[in-house]
């Protein structure tokens, strides 16, 4: 279950591995809003983590235009909270409100470092920070995202052929009532 520490904005990652070989034990990560300097790291790590874990759900947009969207309303809308390790954006949660609840509308971690904690306290983040219930969509075939998810108190609420979504990929929404007990 996700540790519902209070928002103290660190965590204990032990064994963290970095691309360059890199390795710290406990290495910290900090939690911070995202600025406009950040908007191409995280337009690198939604690209690069689709990439690496989507290869089924290819982009609906090149990369230029991701990119600028990222800088110009991803980032502007507020809700876009990032993990940085070492001074290195490693993390990315994107949230917001509207009628039905709150949103986890965009996460990713640097593919590099998958199952090291960063995404379980990006998402600790969100619940500590958004009203319930907190609603998200993945892709029915991303089982790793949706193990997580499962894993963390979010229950299957609803199952598409994905012609709503513009990858035209089957998904599924997610939605957390309840904040899980540890």
């Amino acid at each position: 279950m996700v540790p519902w520490a209070p928002p103290g904005y660190r965590a204990a990652l032990c064994s963290l591995n970095g691309r360059d070989g890199s390795r710290a034990n406990p290495l910290s990560a900090i939690l911070r809003s995202a600025t406009s300097a950040d908007a191409p790291r995280v337009a690198t790590l939604l690209i690069e983590t689709r990439r690496a874990f989507m290869p089924y759900a290819p982009s609906a947009h090149p990369e230029p235009e991701l990119r600028e969207w990222v800088a110009s309303v991803l980032v502007p809308s507020g809700g876009v909270t990032v993990a940085e390790v070492l001074g290195r954006v490693v993390g990315v949660v994107a949230t917001a409100h509207s009628q039905q609840g709150s949103w986890v509308r965009q996460m990713a971690v640097d593919p590099a470092l998958v199952n090291q904690g960063i995404g379980t306290l990006l998402l600790a983040h969100a619940v500590r920070t958004l009203a319930l219930p907190i609603r998200l969509y993945t892709f029915q075939a991303n089982a790793g995202a949706r193990r997580f998810y499962e894993r963390h108190g979010f229950v299957p609420v609803e199952f598409t052929d994905g012609q709503a979504n513009e990858e035209r990929c089957p998904d599924v929404l997610y939605e957390l009532r309840a904040i899980p007990a540890p």
